[in-house]
């Protein structure tokens, strides 16, 4: 079956609201509003053996949060990268919901899960760039609600659970599920609650927000959703773009699920592109990283699993290439594409560091803090609680070679931005007042 002839057939499956999450769905399958997907045992019970880290990301999507959706486009690949530098390496569960949409269900007070805790992050990608704004009556507590009940939240003991909601209006507006029993829900299940409110710090409905996250021992931002984020471009770009695409290469999809996966890995690919340079970047360091997991349909990464097989995988689940060769020949052209994805991933992580580095830089030198207050919502909350949760953050620091002058070729910001960053109006709270991403180019 062909990429494109396996996307055609998940297609036609019926697309279902979040009352497909009442119920646990069955461990070989993962629901989504898109339809219907083979999923593995591992997006629904985390690995005992590594830290988990759960985030359920809730946005609102009533007609004036097109802004908002556009920064979680951005920022996803920036929050994984951060968590990557969580030692030891957690894994990564995500669940997306939305709410404030007329295009709901009334009777799930327009809340809409779009996918369970999932460890495929393409996924979540794919899930982001779906959303569409539609009216609505924003219920806060009704979505913290739907998370807490819908979702399957580990019991682990020592797991980092966090819970995002980004929304505008009054987060008081639910008079059935008020957000303030919603918070105290959460943290007594040992889930944090951070809150972004896109609007002004002094509009009356801000305090309310924050309300939301206090109550849960969460971190509050304000964030100018209407202003785009700011995307710094830098030489390391490029390359970073070509590696990732050599990196598509060395995967071996199989199974119902291997090629829908496949092709979506390509599509996010697109998708980033669609942004710009640093978005790009970002993915590719995702997809260098350990929290980029595809052993569900992926041989190389499969055939590191305990348990699995090469042999087990019937003929006609393999990639076609593959299909020919002999039991030998199978086990040496996976062991391949291990070796030459390692040799690629090497690169990116090199070339990642550098330009992390170079980016925290010239954003300290124009007085930004790192990141945007999207991800510092999500960073902040979990750092609060990581060492308590066994877990070690060793930010990147800038370094001699990445901080070079602009004579080997390391961008610098340009003297608009340099004046807008003085002026106040290149700032922490992404007031950047630009329609499209403000990139900061090579001169």
């Amino acid at each position: 079956m062909g990429i494109r002839t396996a996307t055609a057939t998940l297609a036609v499956v019926a697309a279902t609201s979040a009352q497909a999450f009442q119920e646990p769905a069955p461990e070989t399958v993962r629901v989504t509003s898109r339809g219907v997907v083979v999923a593995t045992p591992a997006d629904h019970a985390p690995q005992q053996s590594a830290p988990v880290v759960e985030l359920a990301i809730c946005l609102d999507t009533s007609g004036s949060m097109s802004g908002l959706i556009e920064t979680a486009k951005q920022r996803l690949w920036a929050v994984v990268n951060d968590l990557a530098l969580a030692e030891p390496t957690p894994q990564l569960r995500v669940a997306l919901l939305t709410f404030g949409n007329d295009g709901h269900e009334e009777a799930d007070g327009w809340v809409r899960v779009h996918t369970g805790f999932t460890t495929d992050l393409d996924l979540v990608s794919q899930e982001l760039f779906s959303l569409s704004t539609n009216g609505g009556t924003e219920l806060v507590g009704r979505v913290m609600d739907s998370a807490l009940g819908k979702l399957a939240w580990t019991d682990t003991p020592h797991a980092l659970k966090l819970m995002v909601v980004a929304g505008n209006e009054s987060a008081d507006q639910d008079q059935v599920v008020r957000f303030h029993d919603a918070s105290a829900a959460a943290i007594a299940r040992d889930i944090m609650v951070s809150s972004i409110y896109c609007g002004g710090d002094a509009d009356a409905e801000a305090p309310g927000w924050k309300q939301v996250a206090l109550l849960a021992d969460g971190y509050f931002a304000v964030l100018d959703h209407n202003a785009a984020p700011l995307a710094i471009e830098t030489p390391f770009d490029g390359r970073l773009g070509e590696l990732s695409t050599a990196l598509n290469g060395t995967y071996l999809p199989y199974g119902e699920l291997g090629a829908v996966a496949c092709e979506n890995q390509w599509t996010q690919d697109a998708n980033a592109a669609s942004l710009n340079g640093a978005v790009v970047a970002q993915r590719a360091a995702t997809k260098a990283g350990k929290l980029y997991q595809t052993s569900h349909w992926d041989l190389v990464d499969a055939c590191k699993q305990e348990g699995f097989e090469l042999a087990s995988v019937k003929e006609e689940d393999l990639p076609e290439a593959m299909r020919t060769m002999t039991p030998e020949e199978r086990a040496a052209h996976v062991v391949k594409m291990g070796e030459e994805r390692v040799r690629l991933q090497a690169e990116v992580s090199g070339l990642t560091e550098k330009r992390d580095a170079f980016v925290l830089e010239k954003r300290r030198e124009a007085g930004l803090e790192q990141g945007d207050e999207f991800d510092r919502a999500i960073r902040e909350a979990l750092r609060a609680r990581a060492e308590a949760k066994g877990l070690r953050f060793q930010d990147p620091q800038p370094s001699a070679e990445a901080t070079a002058d602009e004579d080997d070729g390391l961008t610098q910001l340009t003297e608009e931005g340099k004046r807008r960053a003085a002026a106040g109006t290149l700032g922490s709270k992404g007031d950047f007042r630009n329609e499209q991403p403000e990139v900061v180019e090579q001169p």
